[in-house]
């Protein structure tokens, strides 16, 4: 079971998001979610929207 319980900064700095995996606490960065089986699709509408805009952002640099 997978459940996403927020974002926060880590002591690097980067903002990592926060799961709930078996019954352990997982933190995962942005750019690993997709390397992580379930984490990106249990997030919520808001945060995946969050993510699109800043790969957005970031192809156009």
């Amino acid at each position: 079971m997978i459940r996403y319980m927020g974002t926060r900064k880590n002591d690097a700095g980067a903002t990592v998001y926060v799961f709930i995996v078996n019954g352990l606490e997982k933190e995962v960065r942005e750019h690993a979610l997709k390397q992580h089986p379930g984490c990106y699709e249990a997030l919520p509408a808001s945060a995946k929207a969050k993510i699109a805009a800043n790969r957005d952002w970031l192809s156009k640099a």
